[in-house]
């Protein structure tokens, strides 16, 4: 903000302003994944014969093991880079040659909690190092906010006449989307020189990839190439291409195997691969071989269970993570994502590789190790029971989380309320600590808080009820610590669904979403129109009343009132018929005295849903999919939960927010969080510091180990620098 004088500092001087934005997700496990291996023959037997691959700090996953030729590339440029850290590492080329390390590509959220590209060393005597590629290779092509999936190790051949050295093939969102009005992902394939850092793009412009995998040679390489699809059933083809340009004349790229994906190399002439079949009432996975000189494919896996992400050990043995039992209910191991390895032609006599070591978890993305010896996987860790905080001091990036859904944080950033995992509870989490302060049983379900605006008042809104009949509560005195000093009163009447309630700031009105009509025609009442609650104590009791804000055939939600009391964002329907398409929600700007004073700020074609104002009104965050996925789903975390996932946050700044009008059709919009989980219903506030396990003390009601429910909450802080919006970091691409 450019506030100099009030500040204390020179006219027009820049002075900085942070706030927070916290959020859920509904892939993102609250307890943190690590990457484990096991043996191959003889499978484990008990716990004791799975190994631990990294340290524990933060979230790890989607491992693959670094061949020593290009792990003595890497070493002897980083020697040269940077001796100081190459010296930190305690590993050298020499020890590569010796047989004395060995190192792990892998994704880990150590990065201020952004999903990045980072190398585990492990020298001779057990000496564990873990360096970022952005440490090694320069923040230029692996800085700025950006999620690195899939590294793979290209390269080690000739061809042309040409010596090709070692290259690491990765997805990258770093660069943006084609501008464009229909949803796409941002999932770019890279091809980083270990000997010199060059890069270059493989994907081809207005193309989208996934999970790179590469020939045994090291020539070719196959991707998931992006068609369509949802959050749950991506259509992706299989495309294959070479790995140098120069050396080969060309990528040559092409598609080799429809509706395909998750491809693994067993040969060069053999694809192991993962396809979705749709059915009436669900996706059936199974794992496919794909022979490139018989053009033959054949299913590995049995029909009766759901098998995904496989890695290739050879041309006819293929590990896989499978479920054989679907059940909401989980309480035998076959009712569990486990590591499994199928011979082709033996579908019904697998190796099974991690029953015996934790049985009631789930395991994800197998890959090769030691020549097939082991094979490799990420799981939830079971010793970590705490608020999850990847943050370095020094940087303005931070990223925590605790366990839970539809998070809101008071006006003075002093305390957090939110739904548990199951939508049984309410919580409430501050310098006491997080605790339950209002529970459900049976059928019924909570979901949706948010604080009165006036914090005086210590008042929790939320939802609760069925899937068609809620009704809006409130919870007086939510943050007192015993129950007698905390009254619950239902605030609306009637079998309507009532939800998504926000306050005025002086917390005397709140307008929320309801299919009830009061227009005298009973045929909208299959659709949501906005409210306003003139009595937010009273609600529709005693002489409380409600008036119609918005009426019309279509779904207008997510509302949230501005913090200076005029105006109500929202998200809807009526642009459905604009964009042609059904699922279309758009954001609009709507007087809140006068619903004839409406502007729609931004229409997409595809959710952009859960709008919120930014603490000084500059800038709306939004949850979309505009960016749709930036991994296969199928490969994240089990999500069972009647939450629907959106994608990720953006932000969008306002033009005037003195004129509602000039904000009309905003087309810039900001990406801020870049990840492989899906996430939605965001909340900001002012700033509430950096450690939020010193703020907010374990949670150790939350469900923890492998049993945790995959859902999250968690934050970033940030800054607000002048006429930028609120971001989850300071970096230039945020």
């Amino acid at each position: 903000r450019r506030e100099g004088e009030e500040q204390g500092g020179a006219p027009g001087t820049m002075v900085e302003s942070r706030s927070t934005i916290a959020f859920f997700g509904t892939s993102r496990p609250p307890v943190a994944l690590d990457l484990f291996s096991c043996p191959v023959n003889p499978p484990p037997s008990s716990a004791r014969d799975e190994q631990r691959l990294t340290d524990g700090v933060s979230y790890n996953h989607n491992g693959r093991a670094i061949p020593a030729p290009a792990l003595k590339e890497l070493l002897s440029f980083l020697a040269k880079k940077d001796t100081a850290l190459a010296l930190a590492g305690g590993t050298t080329p020499e020890d590569v040659d010796k047989g004395g390390v060995t190192a792990l590509v892998f994704i880990s959220g150590r990065d201020n909690g952004l999903e990045t590209l980072h190398v585990a060393l492990r020298a001779a005597d057990n000496k564990n190092t873990v360096l970022s590629l952005a440490d090694v290779y320069g923040a230029g092509t692996f800085g700025g906010v950006r999620m690195e999936d899939s590294g793979c190790l290209a390269g080690g051949f000739e061809a042309g006449g040409l010596t090709v050295g070692h290259s690491l093939v990765y997805v990258s969102t770093k660069g943006p989307a084609a501008a464009r009005r229909t949803p796409c992902p941002w999932t770019v394939v890279y091809k980083t020189n270990l000997a010199d850092g060059r890069t270059e793009r493989l994907t081809p412009p207005d193309q989208y990839d996934l999970n790179p995998a590469v020939s045994p040679s090291g020539q070719r390489v196959a991707v998931a190439n992006f068609r369509s699809g949802e959050v749950g059933r991506l259509k992706t083809d299989i495309v294959v291409m070479n790995v140098d340009r120069e050396a080969q004349g060309g990528l040559g790229r092409s598609i080799l195997i429809k509706d395909g994906g998750w491809p693994t190399w067993g040969s060069d002439n053999v694809i192991f691969f993962h396809r979705g079949v749709d059915t009436k009432d669900n996706t059936d996975w199974g794992v496919y071989r794909y022979d490139l000189t018989t053009k033959e494919t054949v299913k590995v896996t049995p029909d009766n269970i759901q098998a995904m992400t496989p890695a290739a050990i050879d041309e006819t043995t293929v590990a896989v993570a499978v479920t054989r039992e679907t059940s909401v209910d989980r309480t035998r191991k076959e009712q569990y994502r486990h590591i499994e390895i199928f011979e082709v032609g033996k579908p019904a006599s697998p190796v099974v590789i991690t029953h015996r070591t934790t049985p009631l978890a789930d395991h994800y993305n197998p890959f090769v190790l030691d020549g097939g010896s082991r094979v490799g996987f990420h799981r939830c860790r079971t010793d970590d029971d705490k608020v999850n905080t990847t943050a370095d001091p020094k940087k303005k990036h931070k990223d925590g989380g605790l366990a839970g859904v539809f998070p809101s944080i008071s006006n003075d950033g002093s305390k957090i309320c939110y739904v548990d995992n199951e939508f049984r509870s309410v919580w409430v989490a501050d310098e006491k600590g997080p605790r339950p302060v209002h529970s459900v049983r049976n059928k019924i379900r909570v979901l949706s808080t948010t604080w009165n605006q006036d914090m005086s008042k210590d008042t929790i809104y939320f939802c609760e009820g069925t899937a068609d009949h809620l009704q809006i509560c409130a919870l007086e005195g939510a943050s007192e610590l015993r129950p007698n000093d905390r009254n619950m009163r239902r605030l609306t009447k009637g079998k309507f669904n009532d939800a998504f309630p926000s306050s005025n700031p002086a917390g005397t009105k709140f307008v929320f979403r309801s299919t009830r009509d009061r227009s005298g025609r009973p045929e909208y009442g299959k659709y949501n129109n906005l409210y306003i609650m003139e009595d937010a104590e009273e609600g529709e009791w005693g002489e409380g009343t409600v008036t119609q804000l918005t009426d019309g055939p279509w779904t207008d939600s997510h509302c949230s009132w501005s913090p200076r009391g005029d105006w109500v964002v929202f998200s809807s329907s009526r642009d459905r018929d604009i964009v042609d398409d059904t699922n279309c929600f758009s954001i609009f700007l709507v007087l809140a005295t006068d619903p004839k004073v409406l502007v729609r700020v931004m229409s997409l074609a595809g959710h952009v849903c859960h709008p919120v104002f930014s603490p000084d009104m500059d800038n709306i965050v939004v949850t979309s999919d505009f960016a749709v996925v930036s991994a296969d789903p199928v490969s994240l975390p089990i999500f069972i939960a009647s939450v629907r996932p959106y994608g990720d946050m953006f932000s969008i700044k306002l033009r005037d927010t003195a004129d509602i009008n000039k904000n009309k059709d905003i087309v810039e919009f900001h990406r801020i969080t870049h990840t492989s989980y899906e996430y939605s219903k965001p909340t900001w506030t002012i700033y509430f510091g950096d450690e939020p396990n010193d703020k907010w003390p374990t949670n150790s009601g939350a469900a923890t180990g492998p049993y945790a429910p995959p859902l999250s909450m968690h934050w970033c802080l940030g800054e607000v620098l002048s006429a930028l919006q609120v971001l989850a970091t300071n970096l230039p691409n945020a």
